[in-house]
């Protein structure tokens, strides 16, 4: 996934919600991604879906697969065998700048945290740079989660201490447990004792944890690394029309929105001004 510079331009009053009003609110999402997405329909992406949903006055419909390398192209971009019908036309989150899809306006703003579990030696940590200060015999007892892609293993590495890592896949291919599932459970049965992730998944390790049970710092970004992204809402790329409509319902929801995100107790940042982009 890329995070890249992209921007918007907000087009509120040439959109009608009567335009898809006789459709359905189609949604491309993964069956088993706390706390983003679930066949339950648990996740905080599945609450926001169902709100618009809801204010359109639209059918809330799936199409189910997990998020893997090809999902876009398997579900947003995928036409149903002898229609001229897309399986479905929304992606709850995408990074704004993905350039696999049109994006809406930013919807969120979060950063990476570094959860550290206590009892285990580290509960005096107070910035995560003090990790790359302790001694060596201190360091080689670290247990950190590294991911094949994300800033906290360049974080790891510039610390000098990527061999303290525990290699992950960020996508686990594992249909019972997805990524923050198998993360919660090492945390949990003291195969790791530190992660650096991504706000929303550290926020579902917590929710699965009692109160306390972690120190979490939060990872701020520095000019050669970024730990903070804008998320977005993803269209197929030639459909201006959704993604005004998207913009509108993102807009006339803000409260909504962040009361949800608040509620799965998701770290918000300011989500920051975008340029309008040059072709608008």
């Amino acid at each position: 996934m890329k995070f890249l510079p992209y921007a918007f331009t907000l087009l509120l009053s040439t959109t009608s919600f009567s335009t898809y009003a006789a459709d359905k609110f189609k949604v491309c999402a993964d069956p088993l991604n706390p706390p983003y997405s679930s066949k339950n329909q648990d996740g905080f992406e599945n609450k926001i879906a169902e709100l618009f949903a809801k204010k359109l006055g639209q059918e809330l419909e799936y199409t189910w697969l997990p998020q893997r390398i090809g999902f876009i192209r398997n579900t947003l971009k995928a036409e149903i065998e002898g229609t001229d019908q897309f399986k479905c036309d929304v992606v709850m989150g995408v990074a704004l700048g993905d350039d696999l899809t049109l994006n809406s306006q930013p919807y969120y703003h979060s950063q990476y945290v570094m959860l550290i579990a206590k009892g285990r030696g580290w509960d005096n940590i107070t910035i995560p740079e003090q990790l790359g200060s302790l001694p060596l015999d201190k360091q080689e007892k670290l247990k950190i989660a590294m991911f094949d892609r994300g800033p906290g293993t360049d974080w790891l590495q510039q610390v000098n201490l990527l061999e303290q890592g525990i290699p992950y896949q960020s996508m686990s291919g594992d249909e019972k447990n997805n990524t923050a599932m198998t993360i919660e459970q090492d945390l949990r049965n003291k195969k790791i004792d530190i992660a650096i992730l991504w706000g929303p998944l550290a926020s579902y390790v917590l929710s699965k944890s009692p109160k306390n049970s972690y120190i979490v710092l939060p990872m701020a970004s520095r000019p050669n690394l970024k730990f903070d992204f804008s998320m977005a809402m993803g269209v197929r790329n030639n459909d201006e029309k959704r993604k005004t409509m998207l913009d509108k319902l993102i807009t006339e929801n803000k409260a909504e929105i962040e009361a949800i995100l608040k509620s799965y107790q998701v770290p918000l940042l300011p989500i920051p001004k975008v340029a309008p982009r040059k072709d608008d």
